[in-house]
């Protein structure tokens, strides 16, 4: 759940791991999603099952979320059966692959009842485009904000109060959401843009039928102690 106090300047944004920046190419950013770390976690373990020795290897991937109290953490996992062998561009599709499907069932159960009570950030606009920009700093340009053109703490404030807050405006893709500059276009709506071209350069897997990749766990839930929970998830 991003808040106005969360926003930053958008020329502190590559060295900061968390805050919440407005950019003219993919809109609002959080940066705490954009990090990659979980893409480097699935990337991981994609490696050590390559080097295992085992015909087949799982690799399971959650995201997940703490009450405001942070005394519980629930979320939701996948685990995928992968075929020892993959090349380089297939443990990047994989990972994207992974990424996309578990992202949309978090956002899902962070806007089912009664999640959605406490928090508006099931489909927040800035939450899958972040995501999929911590996947693309990971496997292609690290410090890819001279591209995405954020913009001063002042002017994201200005676009923040106009438009208001952005978990109110939901998008289920991972396509951004644009909001026009108010003062030079007041009459304006926000509208879906484009992905820059180093956004599209690796196709997310999808072939689940070829004996290559199979599904351990389609949608897995847990709930457990926000602080010292043992899962071995998010």
């Amino acid at each position: 759940m991003s808040k106005r106090s969360e926003i930053i300047d958008g020329s502190k944004a590559a060295g900061s791991r968390s805050g919440l920046i407005y950019t003219k190419v993919l809109g609002w950013v959080d940066l705490g999603h954009a990090q990659g770390t979980d893409i480097r976690n699935i990337l991981g373990q994609i490696e050590r099952g390559e080097r295992s020795g085992k015909e087949r290897y799982d690799v399971t991937y959650s995201q997940s979320m703490s009450d405001p109290f942070r005394i519980m953490k629930m979320g939701k996992f996948i685990t995928w059966r992968i075929k020892r062998g993959r090349s380089q561009y297939e443990r990047k599709s994989i990972a994207l692959g992974m990424m996309m499907s578990l992202a949309r069932k978090f956002e899902g159960l962070q806007a089912s009842f009664p999640v959605s009570l406490v928090t508006d950030s099931g489909f927040s606009g800035e939450d899958l485009v972040s995501d999929l920009l911590g996947f693309y700093r990971v496997v292609s340009i690290q410090n890819p904000f001279g591209i995405l053109r954020p913009v001063s703490k002042e002017e994201a404030l200005k676009i923040w109060d106009f438009y208001g807050k952005v978990g109110d405006w939901k998008n289920e893709t991972f396509l951004p959401i644009l909001f026009p500059d108010p003062e030079k276009f007041p009459n304006a709506k926000p509208r879906k843009g484009m992905l820059p071209n180093f956004m599209q350069t690796i196709r997310p897997w999808n072939d689940l039928r070829s004996g290559v990749v199979g599904v351990a766990t389609a949608n897995g839930s847990y709930i457990d102690d926000a602080k010292s929970g043992v899962l071995p998830y998010a």
